[in-house]
This record gives C-alpha cells, sequence and structure tokens, in this order.
C-alpha cells in the first residue's frame, strides 16, 4: 500500500519503453496506455520501430519504442521528452537519451549491458558515464535475473522465461505512476487463454516488478494522475487506422449500404484491412488482394456493384493505384482511397512518419483528372474524416482520398463512441427509373452529380469505361464533348466546398501571426500555439481538414494575419499549393523530413523568430 506522503499529484506526464524490437516495447506501452484510459486521463501515443520484421539484436537501428503522454487536463500530443525513459539495452539509451527531460528517470536493465550489448551500441565502457548522466535519477534494476528467479519453479524453457522481462519493466512503471495491475492482467488472462503456464508467468512477473519497485528508494515519491474532465460518453482508446475503418463501416450502415474493401498490405495500412476483415458480422467484405492494383479494381468493381467501396494504402501504393483513379474519375463511381503516408520516396521509411504524398494526392494521375482530397488531424477523428470522406464520395459521386500517416495510424487516444443518430444524414444518389432512357451522366443542378445505377435495376442497363462519353454513357471523340466533361468533373470537385464547413482559426480570428497547418501536424501545433498565447504572444492557428477543394472562407481568413508561417513533415508541398490558389499572400515555411512529427520547440522557436523578425 502506497501512503498518501509518498504521492505526489502531476498534471501530466511522459513515458517512453524503448528496447529491441522483440523486447515487446509496442505491447508493454500498448497496455499501459489502455489503463492510463480505463483510469481517465487523457492521453496522446507515438510508437516508433524499425522497418525490418527482426532488427539486429542490440543494435540502435533495431530498436523499438512506445511513448505515452497522460495527463489531468488536455493532451493533443505523444510529448517532446521524456519524464521516464524505460531501456531494456544500451542501444535504447543512444537512440533515446536526448529525448529525457533533466532530471528525469531512466530504468535500465543492468543485465543486458554486456560488454558485447555495449560495443554493438557504440559504447567504450559504460554508457551512463558516457552520456554523462549525472542530473538524472538512475536505477539500474536486474531485470533479466529477477525474471529467472521469479520463474525458476514454473518448468517453462530460457525462451519463454525471458519473454516476460518487458511484464517486470511495466510493473515497476505501474508502481511508479500509482496504477492497478487488474486490467493487464485480464489482458493476460484473455490473449493466453489457451496456455494458462505462460499466462501465470506473465503475470507473475508484472507483480515480480511491481513489488521490485514498492522496494527501491530512488523510486520515491509515487506519482498520480488525476482523470481528466472530459464530456459524459463511453470511450474506448483508439489507433489512428481502427478509427478510419470504423468511421467507414458507420458510414455503410448510415447509408444503407454493404461496405467492400480490396486491399493490398502495406506499412502502415494494414490494420486497416486487418480492422475490416475481424467485422465480417457487421457485413463487411474484404479482400486481400495480390496487388495494389488489383486492390483498387476490385473497389471499383465493387462500386459498379453498388457497394461502398474502399482501398487502402500507403505512398507506393498510391502511385500504382493512380491509373484506376483515373478509371473512377472517368466513370464518376464513388470510392475511398484512404493513404496512410510515410517517409518516401520509394520503398523510403515504411515505419516512420511524413505528409510526403500531397501532391500525388492532388496531380498524381495523367490528364485533368481532379478529386476530393480530405485530411484527418487525430487518432480519433480519423473516424471523422473517414466517415466525411465516404458522404462526400455517396453524395457527389466521386472519388475521395483520404490522408492520415503514420503517427495517426499506430498513435492512439481517447475516442468518444458516438451514437449512430447523432451522425450525419448520408443520401447516395441511387438511379430510378422516372425518366426513360436513363442517360447515365445526367447530372443534377446543385452538385453536378450523376445518377448511380448498378446491375440488376432493370430498365438502367447503361456502359460506363475509361473513354470519354457523352451523357448518353456512348464514347465520343467530339473536342468539344471532351472539354465540356473536363470542365464539369473539375466543377463538381469545386461545388464540394459548398456542402464543408468553413475554416475553423483557434485564438484570435485577426493578429501577428497565422500558423497553417494540415492533417497530423494539428496536435503539435495547437500546443504550441496555447504555449506561445500564455507567453504572451499574438498567434492563432489553422488547421486544414479540406484540402480539395478549400473551404470558401480561406481568404478572408488569411487576409486577417500579418504574416502566415506553414508547417508541414515535407518539403513545402501545401505552401506550394497554398501558392497556386492564392497568389496574394506571403508564406513563410517549417518544413522537416527526418521521419519524426514536429518538436514543439521547433514551432515555437520559428514563431518568435517571425514574431521578432529575426
Amino acid at each position: 500500500m502506497i501512503k498518501k506522503s509518498e504521492i505526489i499529484e502531476r498534471e501530466e506526464v511522459v513515458i517512453r519503453f524503448s528496447g529491441d524490437s522483440g523486447d515487446g516495447m509496442q505491447l508493454t506501452g500498448t497496455l499501459f496506455s489502455d489503463t492510463a484510459a480505463q483510469l481517465g486521463n487523457d492521453l496522446s501515443t507515438f510508437p516508433d520501430y524499425p522497418a525490418e520484421i527482426r532488427a539486429p539484436q542490440g543494435s540502435v537501428g533495431g530498436v523499438s519504442g512506445f511513448q505515452v503522454h497522460m495527463g489531468h487536463s488536455e493532451i493533443n500530443m505523444p510529448g517532446d521528452f521524456s519524464d521516464v525513459l524505460v531501456a531494456m539495452n544500451p542501444a535504447a539509451i543512444k537512440a533515446n537519451i536526448r529525448w529525457v527531460k533533466e532530471g528525469g528517470t531512466i530504468i535500465y536493465d543492468k543485465d543486458n549491458f554486456t560488454d558485447k550489448n555495449i560495443e554493438k551500441a557504440g559504447y567504450e565502457k559504460d554508457p551512463i558515464a558516457e552520456e554523462k548522466l549525472d542530473g538524472l535519477n538512475i536505477i539500474d534494476a536486474p531485470i533479466s535475473s529477477m525474471v529467472k528467479e521469479a520463474l525458476k519453479d514454473m518448468g517453462l524453457d530460457p525462451k519463454s522465461v525471458i519473454k516476460t522481462k518487458n511484464m517486470f519493466a511495466l510493473g515497476m512503471v505501474f508502481w511508479l505512476f500509482d496504477r492497478k495491475l487488474d486490467f493487464t492482467e485480464k489482458y493476460i488472462d484473455k490473449k493466453f487463454s489457451s496456455k494458462p503456464e505462460i499466462a501465470n508467468a506473465n503475470k507473475i512477473v508484472l507483480r515480480a516488478g511491481y513489488y521490485y519497485a514498492e522496494t527501491i528508494e530512488a523510486l520515491r515519491p509515487v506519482f498520480r494522475i488525476l482523470p481528466a474532465p472530459i464530456s459524459k460518453g463511453t470511450y474506448r482508446n483508439i489507433s489512428g487506422n481502427a478509427a478510419t475503418a470504423w468511421g467507414l463501416m458507420a458510414a455503410a450502415e448510415k447509408a444503407g449500404l454493404n461496405i467492400f474493401i480490396g486491399s493490398y498490405p502495406i506499412t502502415p495500412a494494414t490494420g486497416i484491412l486487418e480492422e475490416f476483415a475481424a467485422h465480417k458480422e457487421l457485413g463487411t467484405i474484404s479482400v486481400q488482394a495480390e496487388d495494389e492494383i488489383a486492390g483498387i479494381c476490385t473497389a471499383l468493381g465493387a462500386s459498379f456493384a453498388g457497394k461502398l467501396a474502399v482501398t487502402s494504402t500507403s505512398g507506393p501504393g498510391l502511385a500504382l493505384k493512380s491509373e484506376a483513379i483515373g478509371l473512377a474519375v472517368m466513370t464518376e463511381l464513388p470510392i475511398v482511397i484512404i493513404d496512410v503516408q510515410r517517409g518516401g520516396p520509394s520503398t523510403g521509411l515504411p515505419t516512420k512518419t511524413e505528409q510526403a504524398d500531397l501532391m500525388q494526392a492532388l496531380y498524381g494521375r495523367n490528364g485533368e483528372c481532379p478529386v476530393v482530397v480530405l485530411a484527418a488531424s487525430t487518432p480519433s477523428d480519423c473516424f471523422d474524416y473517414a466517415y466525411e470522406a465516404a458522404r462526400i464520395a455517396l453524395e457527389h459521386m466521386t472519388p475521395v482520398i483520404l490522408l492520415t500517416d503514420s503517427y495517426l495510424a499506430n498513435g492512439t487516444e481517447p475516442w468518444r463512441i458516438p451514437s449512430m443518430k447523432d451522425l450525419k444524414e448520408i443520401k447516395p444518389r441511387f438511379a430510378d427509373l422516372k425518366e426513360i432512357p436513363f442517360l447515365p451522366y445526367k447530372r443534377d443542378d446543385e452538385k453536378l452529380a450523376r445518377e448511380w445505377a448498378f446491375p440488376g435495376m432493370p430498365g438502367l442497363e447503361h456502359r460506363i469505361g475509361g473513354l470519354e462519353k457523352t451523357a448518353k454513357g456512348t464514347v465520343s471523340y467530339v473536342p468539344e464533348n471532351h472539354e465540356n466533361m473536363i470542365n464539369i468533373r473539375a466543377e463538381k470537385v469545386e461545388r464540394v466546398a459548398n456542402y464543408i464547413p468553413d475554416l475553423p482559426v483557434i485564438g484570435d480570428k485577426s493578429g501577428d501571426l497565422l500558423v497553417v497547418g494540415w492533417g497530423g501536424s494539428y496536435g503539435y501545433l495547437l500546443t504550441a500555439v496555447r504555449e506561445l498565447n500564455l507567453e504572451g504572444y499574438n498567434v492563432s492557428l489553422a488547421n486544414f481538414n479540406y484540402i480539395n477543394p478549400f473551404p470558401k472562407n480561406v481568404r478572408e481568413v488569411f487576409q486577417s494575419f500579418k504574416k502566415i508561417l506553414v508547417c508541414e513533415l515535407n518539403m513545402g508541398q501545401f505552401a506550394d499549393f497554398l501558392r497556386i490558389k492564392y497568389q496574394e499572400f506571403s508564406y513563410e515555411q517549417l518544413n522537416k523530413v527526418q521521419g519524426l512529427p514536429f518538436t514543439l520547440a521547433e514551432i515555437k522557436d520559428k514563431c518568435i523568430n517571425l514574431l521578432e523578425d529575426k
């Protein structure tokens, strides 16, 4: 039992679990964050792992990490610097030491600090001395040997024994932050229900770590993070990939349609396909195609057949899907293409985040081929923008590309589960027999959307395809008809602006500096702007979720500020797009392409320099 005198309440804290890719750090971080969410803390997580399935053991390149930022108040980002670093080997120290706060705590497995591992990490003899960590609270715990001792009478093989050491580290951190073990023990029982001896071993080690931490004077005081004041409702901790899948499934239910996903596995988008495949009871139809082209082509066929059609991918896969996206534009079939962005070009950085694909989403097709482009901002609002992407696709009869990124896809945060009755209505444009003959490319006056007829609807037989058509659906090479159809397809996308909200501004509606972002950098930009406001600077934020078309009030927002700073994890793709659309404004830029999100210091320093004309 922890004494009250030993507990200090904290507003927020950042913990990073780090070790070899086989050390179970992703699971450890997930279990800790799920427990925090259950206790009512607001949180944001950042999984960071190597691209190799089994990276070289003990190498810095093979380090896998999971960062959790939890708090009593609103949390919008996973944090820059850690209060606590759990390091399972010397390479974890090397890879993460620059992200530990001054005065922070490092818990490391001293049994793993062998001469061989120290050398692999690039140290000579003593990582702690060589990194000059005197100002930190260092806990050298014999984790591996204590795990072996705890399980010596279990009769398990050595490999199974050592696999549980992540639970020992998790138990220590649970003690340090006054967390109960109940949730994790239930998870262990469920995960290893068919192997009770493994479940029992993991629980024994979890408790051993907890009680070991209780005996260490250096792990006092204990820190407590009280629940965050949040609106009433039912919550779950959710990743961006899961939220994306659920948003699309909700849209299908709202529209009264079955949903189909045709995709090829690709990091970091594979979780979307897996989530669909796990919920056949909801009427989902999922196909793991043989390649990216087959994935989108099966989805197009499903759209032609009257399903809500989806395909998911990452940057290299989006390139392969480009011709079929053009076919979707030409046939004017509703389809949602999800691009979970990662570092590029080519295979690039498969497990690292980057906002690399904006220009590809906007222009990466042959011919005049406009599509609607949206971008999600947080793991939980991937649900909202997936739902919105489906609504626009179905009501406007057009392909929609939804951009997320690796940080959003794998990161998690608490999500308030909405009621279906509170979600926007979705009205697909089904064809009927009011007018005979049926004209497949006849449009309504407001949206310029054609009607949706699919096989099995008597009297509505028609032809569509990749060649240019007339309103009747017949192939046409008439120059004037082609230009007319090109203009109509472009105007149809532009008219989507009539059915989306204005660009919101966070902070003053006019002032010295407007920070502009899009998609997944939102949490970092929001936190930086709020801190700058508290420090007395006149800074506001506009983060774009609707990119093509833009909201109607963008020009009005921009002209209310003296300076505009565009921040994005690429070399300036969004800034260049803004220059095309709104040439009358001048744009400053903050760009980063390291496979990592922004830090608060990077954003704040750039803003202050602009405000002080440095």
